[in-house]
């Protein structure tokens, strides 16, 4: 493992953070042992472990495998939110659920698998996002939260709850082959807005859907985010207060950035701010309008007579799955690479004259809002562009 050197700061670690029950039973003891006898953690920390109340955001590739150990390793109480169904899709790296588990909602997939580990185990779910309605109140009545959200949104929100509340909070992050985590604790180190100030915008980076996850890179950073929040409870060893642990997994390398409070950046007092950020990235919000391209909705795309030239920019396997009758394929990487020609260049395939009236369309709407833009710089005078609002997903859904 490698470390990048910044000015050391002294990470104490604020636990443990709870006191532990009175007794574990027989049956606790027997289940639990392999902890009991680990040096400096013992009885008692299985003891805070049982005490102990967590929140955890999402049940999706992160959440899943934090949930499945802190549910083996003993936690009392666990308390998920999360406003999805588990889809096909996720069962490559959401561990926790099963393929017959397929349309269920995910906070009770995840609830049966966790009594299935633990049936004494106290959980419970909210069908819900994170917001800044509830954010607060949940946070307050929790010992530590380990955040496994997957956008920069409920990141920052999650930060301002916990800094706002003095919880700890445990964040982690996936994209493709790569992961990260950190741990919060206010009051004893510094929060994700000293290491990055500002709300990134919804779509600077590609979610998983586009950009794809390796399935397996889930287990290794939410079981280091598991690690993180036993640390915490326990009050054993030193957590990732001031560090950001990075992990490649092509190269197969670990390396820690230290990083220290800003003392320039001001204090966190309300959730204005990250209030604006959620609105923007909730599902729904507007994708391609907020940054100038026009869009269309598929209702209205319908009623067009004469029909638009429709291009999906999607890659070969996304139109194996699903595919707007009549559509042309165009991805977006060649739109990225060659501009205008490629759109002359589809055309010419297809034996069609170059349309004046152009919808791009991909799976959500993202993708074909960048594909908007590029080629708007380069379209000849009298091509109207336009994206499809929430894109083949909306098609799919409407009446």
């Amino acid at each position: 493992m490698t470390e990048v050197s910044t000015p050391r700061v002294p990470v104490v670690n604020p636990g443990p953070l709870v006191d532990p029950v009175d007794a574990l039973d027989r049956d606790e003891l027997d289940r639990y042992s392999r902890h009991l006898s680990l040096p400096g953690f013992g009885v008692e920390g299985q003891k805070r472990l049982r005490a102990a109340s967590v929140l955890v955001i999402g049940a999706g590739g992160l959440g899943a495998p934090v949930l499945n150990y802190l549910a083996a390793a003993g936690i009392g109480s666990i308390t998920i939110i999360d406003d999805d169904a588990v889809e096909t899709s996720n069962l490559q790296r959401q561990v926790i659920h099963r393929r017959v588990d397929v349309g269920r909602q995910k906070v009770d997939s995840a609830a049966a698998a966790l009594h299935r580990l633990d049936p004494d185990l106290n959980v419970t779910t909210i069908e819900d996002r994170l917001s800044p309605d509830n954010a607060l109140e949940l946070f307050a009545d929790h010992d530590v939260v380990l955040d496994g959200a997957d956008n920069f949104a409920t990141r920052y929100l999650s930060n301002d709850a916990a800094e706002l509340t003095g919880t700890p909070l445990v964040w982690g992050t996936i994209f493709r082959f790569a992961g990260q985590v950190s741990t919060f604790a206010p009051g004893h180190g510094p929060m994700l807005r000293d290491l990055f100030p500002d709300i990134p915008d919804p779509d600077s980076v590609p979610n998983c859907a586009e950009g794809g996850v390796l399935g397996v890179l889930c287990g290794t950073v939410g079981s280091a985010m598991a690690t993180e929040a036993i640390k915490l409870i326990c009050g054993i060893g030193t957590p990732f207060i001031g560090r950001l642990l990075r992990y490649d997994a092509l190269d197969g390398e670990y390396s820690t950035l230290r990083f220290s409070p800003d003392p320039d950046r001001p204090a966190v007092t309300d959730l204005t701010e990250v209030a604006a950020a959620c609105a923007a990235s909730a599902p729904g919000a507007a994708t391609g309008s907020d940054a100038g391209v026009e869009e269309i909705d598929p209702v209205g795309l319908a009623g067009l007579d004469p029909a638009p030239a429709l291009i999906d920019v999607r890659e070969d396997w996304e139109r194996e799955l699903s595919s707007i009758p009549g559509s042309l394929h165009l991805p977006l990487a060649s739109i990225r690479e060659h501009g205008w020609p490629a759109v002359v260049g589809l055309f010419r395939r297809a034996s069609e004259h170059t349309a004046d009236d152009i919808v791009i369309h991909c799976q959500s709407g993202v993708r074909s809002a960048e594909a908007v833009g590029l080629l708007s710089r380069a379209a000849p005078p009298g091509v109207r562009l336009r994206s499809l609002a929430g894109g083949i997903t909306a098609w799919s859904v409407q009446d």
